[in-house]
């Protein structure tokens, strides 16, 4: 079926745009919006001297000195984006709300109304400059996807031609199927979107061309919504399923609610009653209607359409940020002349629950995950990008270079592929204990004379003893190896021949010897008790570099 005609109004760069507004920043000032640490958003004067979204804020500051930060509010930018609903609400009914920045309509009713698409976004564009004074950009395709790339190019897509608008558009335009509120389906979208390129595909087009079967088998599930949509189609069939009439959940404040400080509890209590029943049918939540009455009788209304089924907090934050909108967002005559009395929430479109990924213990998907991330950036805000760390495994022969800890919000990439032979690598299991420098150590032959290393890569003698970080010597019950490695010989080798100054050498060779060894119990246990915590370990990884032996290792 033909997915219905769209109208998506688009307000560029509309988080730097609220920021710079608050702020009360002139048009002119370079400024960001940061999350994470990284770029969300940035002004035209910012990208002129070469920002970038994604960026660190280190080399955003860098590359534009001058550069207003603005930290990333998403309340803050649903209360100075709602004049700009209002004001297109005033025009055309049936607005819906799909990010701060963009908002869509369906267009069949006010082409009728206007005479044409062409002169409803005319008359949009006239709207906004006249009240709210915001740049905005039209445009009008079959389906929510594609209109939301129209707009961004300011286009008018005829009827029945989306697929051949979005086929030869980039592949990397699936990022604006994301909820940008959601920092986890974006990791998943970037991360597509990497899997795609590397597999040769570069266009909407060539995605939309694969089978739908294809697609769901080698890429999953989630992958079938990007296919859909980059084959002109809708995020989800068009026939929905129609809500119950008993699961609009309403509460009656009293007294009024006046101040956005107290619907945070309140939001959260609508929230968990809607999830509730919705969960009890086995239904999830994709177009949430909030409607609110005040004491003297006004009426409000709002409809948020989200790219994936809401979870009970993604519910509670959009009552929340609407309600600061209505209260604090509005002028004149569109701010209500009192407190909220009434307010309610209405599923304006389901799915069923089989479209919400379920967390396997906790039955608010995400939920745990969500508010750890939200914790982990307030975190790197007080203290900085580097004081929340993931650890990513990867590839490589020595132990420090298979782990990479990278800060949190940044791509999990490990430094080397995990993917190749490897050479010199040592068996698994791996050690369980690697410390964060290597603990000294000692190894003996029988007659108590230090075992070294050859030319060759081999022992000069058999290990039966073991010492470490100056403790007394265990004796080794059994041992394992050795496996050499030596990295980047060929340095020296080029170095020498072409006649190059040491320098020149970025990294420099590395030789070592790795060993495992397994050590008898200590006979005595006040002896190891007053030793180094490696004294107590049963088995250990040596490594034999720059002439001297090291724990590198320990294995419980």
């Amino acid at each position: 079926m033909m997915p219905p005609r769209r109208l998506v109004i688009w307000c560029p760069d509309w988080p730097v745009v609220a920021a710079a507004r608050a702020a009360e920043l002139g048009p002119l000032v370079p400024a960001a919006v940061f999350a994470a640490n990284r770029v969300v958003a940035c002004s035209e004067t910012a990208r002129g001297s070469g920002v970038r979204r994604g960026m660190r804020r280190r080399e955003a500051q860098g590359r534009c000195p001058e550069l207003v930060v603005c930290e990333h509010d998403p309340a803050r930018d649903v209360r100075l984006f709602e004049p700009v609903v209002a004001a297109v609400e005033e025009l055309m009914p049936g607005v819906e709300v799909v990010r701060p920045g963009l908002v869509a309509v369906p267009a069949r009713g006010p082409a009728r109304y206007f005479g044409s698409e062409e002169a409803v976004a005319e008359r949009v564009v006239d709207q906004l400059d006249a009240q709210v004074g915001v740049e905005c950009r039209i445009g009008v395709a079959d389906g929510l996807f594609a209109a939301v790339l129209a707009a961004r190019r300011s286009e008018h897509v005829a009827p029945g031609r989306s697929r051949e608008f979005l086929a030869p558009l980039p592949i990397e335009e699936i990022d604006q199927l994301t909820d940008q509120l959601n920092g986890q389906r974006a990791a998943d979208q970037a991360e597509l979107v990497d899997l795609l390129r590397r597999l040769g595909i570069r266009a909407l087009g060539e995605f939309a061309a694969l089978s739908s079967s294809d697609v769901s088998t080698r890429f999953g599930r989630a992958a079938l919504l990007v296919h859909r949509v980059a084959g002109g189609g809708e995020e989800r069939p068009v026939e929905r399923r129609r809500p119950p009439s008993d699961l609009v959940v309403e509460e009656e404040l009293d007294p009024p609610l006046d101040r956005v400080d107290q619907a945070a509890f309140v939001a959260k209590i609508l929230a968990d009653q809607l999830h509730a029943r919705l969960g009890e049918l086995g239904l999830a939540c994709t177009r949430l209607g909030i409607s609110a009455r005040t004491e003297h009788g006004e009426e409000l209304h709002r409809a948020w359409r989200c790219a994936e089924p809401l979870t009970p907090a993604a519910t509670a934050d959009r009552v929340r940020w609407q309600l600061d909108g209505w209260l604090n967002g509005r002028s004149g005559r569109q701010r209500p002349t009192a407190g909220v009395s009434v307010l309610s929430l209405r599923p304006e479109e389901v799915v069923g629950a089989g479209g919400l990924q379920l967390d396997l213990l906790n039955a608010a998907t995400g939920e745990a995950d969500a508010r750890a991330g939200r914790a982990f950036a307030r975190v790197q805000g007080m203290l900085g990008p580097e004081a929340v760390l993931t650890g990513v495994l990867g590839g490589g022969r020595d132990l420090r270079d298979q782990v990479r800890f990278v800060p949190w919000g940044d791509e999990r990439r490990p430094a080397l592929p995990a993917d190749r032979p490897w050479p010199g690598r040592i068996p698994s299991p791996s050690p369980s204990v690697v410390p964060d420098s290597p603990w000294p150590a000692e190894v003996f032959d029988g007659d108590g004379c230090p075992v070294g290393v050859t030319g060759r890569h081999r022992l000069t003698a058999e290990p039966c003893r073991v010492g470490v970080s100056g403790g007394r010597s265990r004796v080794v019950s059994s041992w394992a190896g050795p496996w050499p490695v030596a990295e980047r010989w060929w340095a020296e080798l080029l170095a020498d021949g072409a006649g190059q100054t040491a320098p020149t050498v970025q990294v420099p060779p590395r030789s070592s010897v790795r060993v495992q060894v397994v050590l008898e119990p200590e006979a005595d246990p006040a002896a190891a008790a007053g030793a180094d915590d490696a004294a107590g370990e049963v088995a250990l990884l040596l490594v034999h570099e720059g002439g001297r032996w090291w724990v590198q290792g320990a294995y419980r």
